[in-house]
Parts: C-alpha cells; sequence; structure tokens
C-alpha cells in the first residue's frame, strides 16, 4: 500500500516552496505546528550533510478533534506530516502522509471515512503547489 501522497515541483527556492506549501495547507484548513529540519538535524547530530529537507507537522484541529473524539490513542497518528526536499536535480519532492494507509486500517470504521476527507484535503494541498 503506497502510504504517501506526492508530486515533484519544478527547481525554485526552498523557502518559496516551503511557503506555498503552508498556504495551500492554511487553504485546506490546516496549521502547522511543528517544523523538523532534517537538513540541519542531520548536520547537527551525525555531521551528515543532506539538501534542503523540512517535515511540517500539519494539523487540522476540526479533524483532530473528530479522530481524537472516537479513539484518544490515535493522537500516537497526529499531526498530518508534509515534507518538502530538495532533489539531485534541483527539484523539490513535497509529499504528505497518506492518512488512509496511517489511521484506516486500524480497524475502527468510524474513523475511515475522516481518513478519506483528510487524504482528499492533502491530496489537493500536493496538487495546489507548483
Amino acid at each position: 500500500m503506497k502510504y504517501h501522497i506526492s508530486k515533484t515541483i519544478s527547481p525554485q527556492e526552498f523557502l518559496g516552496a516551503k511557503e506555498k506549501v503552508i498556504e495551500a495547507l492554511k487553504t485546506e484548513g490546516f496549521g502547522v505546528l511543528t517544523e523538523i529540519d532534517i537538513q540541519a538535524t542531520m548536520k547537527n547530530k551525525l555531521d551528515k550533510d543532506y539538501r534542503p529537507f523540512l517535515i511540517l507537522g500539519a494539523c487540522s484541529p476540526t479533524y483532530a478533534d473528530k479522530v481524537l473524539s472516537i479513539d484518544p490513542n490515535m493522537s500516537a497518528l497526529l499531526p498530518c506530516n508534509v515534507s518538502l526536499r530538495e532533489l539531485e536535480n534541483g527539484h523539490i519532492e513535497v509529499s504528505a502522509v497518506d492518512p488512509i494507509a496511517a489511521m484506516a486500517s486500524l480497524g475502527n470504521p468510524l474513523i475511515e471515512p475522516l481518513a478519506r476527507e483528510v487524504k482528499e484535503k492533502l491530496a489537493r494541498v500536493v496538487d495546489a503547489v507548483n
């Protein structure tokens, strides 16, 4: 099962691409709760060089509330991660977790329609970034 939704966009300024992702998330009702700079972390912790690479922890309070009201232990799967990473050719891959792969397979039929709705929103986010 594919566990992410992704697309590759043309070479551009990395922070500009990040802002496009954040704006697309806002359009779909998500905020960014966390930001992990993989490039900086790997350099600091392992002295290993990475190309620009960010993980944004995105959250839709409305959907988080619905999911947590059904199963509070789903908190282990929140927020929805959206990543940006520069590829060797300078293009940027934008990737989001597939909530169906992450949540719906856990067997709670009340979660499945919510996971589908969030997947649709995240797919629109990825699609909107160019």
